[in-house]
């Protein structure tokens, strides 16, 4: 585990969580330092993998892909070795993948273009994976994709 962030390298990662697309002289100018020393601080946080990466957030509706849902997936054999993430890596409408705690292995976030599109692809899991399903339709999302509270 790593230790917990500097003062200002969480100022930096608050800054870029909140606009990833500010420039460094921005950036600089929001957390008191110099263009330089932002710069050397944003690249040592992208190595030490607190900063993952910097990506548009689409909009689904916007994009054709209108319904969202959760998928919970639950071994059809007890026994099968646990690779459900590589058995449904290759299925693009997958956004997500979470392993967790309780009567289901893993829960995936998905997009599809309708509740037909909805049924292909939980079909098409239940083959690559060799799991049971339980889906819960997203009805609306009033808020996604915060960042952690530094």
């Amino acid at each position: 585990m790593t230790s917990p962030l500097e003062p200002l390298d969480q100022a930096i990662a608050r800054e870029l969580a909140a606009d990833g697309r500010c420039s460094f002289t921005d950036l600089a100018e929001r957390v008191g330092l110099s263009v330089s020393a932002v710069h050397q601080r944003v690249r040592r946080l992208e190595q030490r993998g607190v900063i993952r990466g910097y990506a548009a957030r689409l909009d689904g509706e916007q994009i054709g892909l209108p319904l969202t849902a959760l998928i919970s997936l639950t071994p059809n054999d007890p026994g099968a070795p646990d690779d459900y993430p590589q058995r449904v890596e290759h299925i693009t409408e997958i956004e997500s993948c979470y392993s967790v705690a309780g009567d289901e292995s893993y829960i995936l976030l998905v997009r599809v273009a309708s509740p037909l599109a909805l049924e292909d692809l939980l079909r098409r899991i239940r083959e690559s994976a060799k799991v049971s399903t339980r889906t819960t339709v997203v009805l609306s999302t009033p808020f996604e994709g915060r960042s952690p509270t530094l």
